[in-house]
């Protein structure tokens, strides 16, 4: 093995300084200057460990054709200055030489995407974040890996097929590969359109939508066999000499494959689980967030139990008795999780994630009453009319109509809605008012009738189509 004088040598005069320095700069360049969804909201990448951990692997879908051509450029070097068959004929084995070319690259990428994810863990401690469990480690480590592994490859297949389309062609097939394999993020946890198990294959993880979710141990486990051999591969074709050598330098590789896809799980919902660390309650009396969260539980504590106490005058027995963060992973444009006995919040919601004081009072409570059956988030805007049907419920307990903030939706669309049912609403004796609330209130947690047109009468609870 080299020691570290040769890794020294080896360093100055190859291209892994470099290589390590394009990673870098590509990494940080895409997370903090690349709009996406990685650079906003809950999902944003140094706002907790796990979603910062999880963007640093989505980073290769870049990053890994490119150690894979970075690789094949470095594994160019003895053909391109003309010592190979010299090299070939000095007494040094040739696992030494291979070794000594092979390091420096390793050893440059993973350091590059160490810093990385160093720089993003300062961030994550800068910015507050109260959950520090280890759960995210292995993520970040399997990444580190799959460069090495990408880049060790890379060389391989170079001194196997030496020609200076090779790099460019390796890193194209890399990047083909890697989009075929992409896992998507429209279900409720990260699917592919090839088998799952095949899928997992990739060293790049699907987008962050959801950030209680974390990989599975079998993953971590199946991914690491799977580089090791590509690694074990890549690394036998670097040292060998003969084409019978070449041959039986694919055995690891094809080894390894076999065995991860038994250990990785053909289920996507066995792919990514809940992580049970995250998403342990965090409480403040009846108001409860996840410990990932528990940063904004002194926010929410004081108007959540404001809420509940304008609940309770307003519903009586019907009324939810907690506020409580949403942890149901739930597919995109699919329905968001209800409840009859608490007041469910998701962060990813503007209306209630950006919202204080008695603004988020506010919206806890149209919230409590008329609980959403078409999520709002960045990527999906709700309906404009359940917007006005928690604005008429909460001005049912608060006296006064008003737009909700934080949605997709003009304040003048909600209000076009709203005023006329709030009109009708107040003019019903109080008796009639309550039980038109509570049906419009089943009538939300059962996503059946539009909350909107019980509140107003012109849909009977129970008599209209179900949403």
């Amino acid at each position: 093995m080299p020691n570290l004088r040769v890794l020294r040598i080896e360093l100055r005069r190859s291209v892994a300084p470099w290589a390590g320095a394009a990673v870098l700069a590509i990494a940080l360049a895409f997370l903090d200057l690349a709009p996406g969804p990685w650079a906003k909201g809950t999902t944003l990448w140094t706002a907790q460990w796990t979603s910062m951990a999880l963007w640093t692997r989505h980073l290769l879908v870049l990053l890994w054709p490119l150690a894979l051509g970075l690789g094949a450029l470095q594994g160019l070097r003895d053909h391109r200055s003309g010592t190979a068959e010299l090299l070939a004929g000095t007494p040094r084995p040739t696992r030494h030489r291979a070794a000594a070319l092979a390091a420096p690259m390793a050893f440059a990428l993973v350091t590059a995407f160490t810093l990385v994810v160093l720089l993003g863990a300062a961030r994550v401690a800068a910015g507050g974040a109260a959950f520090t469990g280890l759960g995210w480690l292995p993520i970040p480590l399997v990444g580190a890996l799959a460069l090495a592994a990408g880049a060790v490859l890379g060389m391989g297949v170079a001194r196997a097929l030496p020609s200076v389309l090779t790099p460019p062609a390796l890193a194209a097939a890399g990047f083909v590969l890697v989009g075929l394999l992409r896992p998507t993020t429209d279900a409720a946890v990260p699917t592919s359109a090839v088998p799952n198990r095949l899928s997992l294959l990739s060293p790049m993880v699907a987008d962050v939508r959801q950030t209680l979710l974390t990989l599975a141990a079998p993953v971590h486990a199946g991914q690491t066999l799977w580089l090791l051999g590509l690694a074990a591969t890549g690394f036998a074709l670097l040292a060998a000499a003969t084409r019978r050598a070449r041959l039986l330098a694919l055995a690891p590789a094809l080894a390894a494959g076999a065995l991860a896809l038994l250990l990785l799980p053909a289920d996507p919902r066995d792919t990514y689980v809940v992580d049970r660390a995250a998403t342990a309650p965090v409480c403040a009396g009846p108001v409860c967030v996840t410990a990932a969260r528990q940063d904004r539980l002194g926010a929410l504590a004081g108007p959540g139990r404001e809420a509940l106490g304008l609940l309770r005058d307003a519903l009586g027995g019907q009324a939810p008795a907690t506020v409580r963060e949403t942890t149901v992973p739930r597919a995109v444009l699919g329905p968001p999780e209800r409840s009859s006995d608490a007041v469910l919040v998701d962060f990813d919601d503007a209306v209630l994630g950006a919202a204080s004081g008695g603004g988020l009072t506010r919206a806890l409570v149209g919230q409590g009453i008329v609980p959403l059956c078409h999520a709002r988030t960045d990527r999906e805007s709700g309906t404009v009319s359940e917007a006005a049907a928690q604005g008429v419920a909460a001005a049912w307990v608060f006296g006064d109509l008003r737009p909700l903030d934080g949605t997709m939706h003009r304040a003048e669309d909600q209000t076009a809605l709203a005023a006329p049912v709030w009109e009708r609403l107040r003019a019903l004796p109080p008796a009639e008012q309550r039980q038109r609330v509570a049906a419009a209130r089943a009538a939300a947690v059962a996503c059946a009738e539009d909350p909107l047109d019980v509140l107003g009468g012109s849909v009977p609870p129970g008599e209209g189509p179900a949403r």
